[in-house]
């Protein structure tokens, strides 16, 4: 006759006294061994993968998701193997019911292995616990990429953690350990404040791109006190019909011209990383504080318009981003980002790449400079620019002979009869 064990909740730990079940792994008629996951608990401290400590099939399920469950509460019954028959006649002690493990309940330390990432997505939904799932949201990592170990493919902590280490020792990056919660009030009085949800985001995919991106930051100037008279014409004149003329609509044509001349740099690496897909289209985008946080809207085919539809347009999607009004889609496809911080000061800075983008432009604010003339000096209106690009896919010849480019473009006002 065969022996039916009783498997219950092992102890918790200290200070913790119920769980709630979060997910259930296995289901009647299943056969499990020892280490399979049984079910997944979450308390206000931890996320707990309980394991089976015998092998055999799974005659009851006694829980259910969501149910509250405390140390010693039935889990499951299970059918015993031949082998584990044996164990138990030998230890008569395990016949009335089983406690997993009298060491409290703990996630499994166990040795990591790397596992590749998968050529194609998973098109099928993704097994893992809300743990594994809150986690790889605060890291911003797909889970559709990972491999699962666990039962029937579902993806665990261990996973996880290998993933990372894969794309960590791939990339030649590292991840910054989270400090531990710190008092600050000990020393004086603060305020907590909440992130945005968007940034929030914002903040995540400018760690990943910081991370991943091996950033190299070039330096230029470019005199643009010709284009300064032109500017000032121009808003004079479309004045009365209330279209704001900013120096940002010349630099967006000024950066395509550029881009025409140095395709590289309004390219982006394909999925392999062995290849450049170089784009034929010009679609700037270029970042709006808000009071949620940086936005960056799209303004696309900028080689086929004016300043002045240009100027109309970034007033437009500038507007919409400070009200919330802005559509995902007008934040999607571009092929180089604007960093304009010439209206707020300083003089450089190393913006982050815009993932998949291969480079960004900082401009920061112009001011008068003497520069020799020959045996004079003359007061010139000097502009900053700091060009961040992906050390993988340009060098730095190309990074200077870009500027370069770019300064010689922005002080020929042929460059802008439109």
């Amino acid at each position: 006759m065969s022996t039916i064990k009783d498997v219950l909740l092992p102890h918790l730990g200290e200070g913790i006294e119920t769980a709630v079940v979060s997910e259930i792994s296995v289901s009647l008629g299943d056969v499990i061994k020892p280490e399979d996951t049984i079910l997944v608990l979450e308390s206000d401290k931890a996320t707990m993968e309980i394991p089976a400590e015998v092998s055999g099939v799974v005659k009851d399920v006694s829980t259910e998701p969501g149910a509250e469950v405390k140390s010693g509460d039935l889990l499951i019954k299970v059918e015993l193997s031949s082998d584990e028959e044996t164990q138990v006649k030998a230890d008569p002690k395990t016949k009335e019911g089983t406690v997993l493990d009298e060491k409290p309940a703990k996630i499994r330390h166990q040795e990591i292995i790397l596992t590749p990432i998968k050529e194609d997505i998973k098109k099928e939904g993704v097994y893992a616990s809300p743990g594994v799932r809150r986690l790889s949201r605060e890291l911003g990592i797909n889970l559709q990429f990972i491999n699962g170990s666990g039962h029937k493919g579902r993806i665990t902590k261990e996973d996880l953690h290998s993933y990372i280490k894969f794309q960590m020792s791939t990339s030649g990056g590292g991840i910054e350990p989270i400090a531990g919660e710190i008092d600050f009030s000990i020393w004086g009085t603060v305020e907590v404040q909440k992130l945005t949800k968007i940034k929030r985001i914002t903040g995540q995919r400018l760690r990943q791109a910081w991370q991943s991106i091996p950033h190299v930051t070039q330096f230029d100037e470019a005199d643009i006190t010709l284009l300064e008279v032109l500017r000032k014409k121009l808003k004079e004149e479309h004045k009365k019909d209330g279209i704001k003329i900013t120096m940002l609509p010349f630099l967006m044509k000024a950066t395509v011209s550029a881009l025409k001349a140095f395709p590289l740099f309004n390219g982006s690496l394909d999925h392999t990383g062995e290849n450049i897909v170089i784009k034929k289209y010009f679609h700037i985008g270029v970042a709006v504080d808000t009071p949620a946080g940086l936005l960056v809207p799209v303004i696309r085919d900028v080689d086929q318009k004016s300043i002045v539809d240009i100027s109309k347009e970034l007033m437009d999607v500038s507007d919409r981003a400070r009200n919330k009004k802005l559509k995902p889609d007008e934040m999607k496809g571009g092929t180089f980002t604007i960093s304009n911080l010439g209206g707020i000061g300083g003089t450089f800075f190393t913006p982050i790449i815009n993932s998949p983008e291969v480079a960004i432009l900082g401009v920061s604010r112009s001011d008068y400079k003497q520069i020799k003339n020959g045996n004079k000096f003359e007061s010139r209106l000097i502009l900053p620019l700091s060009l961040s690009y992906d050390h993988r896919v340009i060098d730095g010849v190309a990074g200077a002979t870009f500027m370069a480019k770019l300064s010689t473009v922005l002080g020929n006002l042929s460059s802008f009869n439109n």
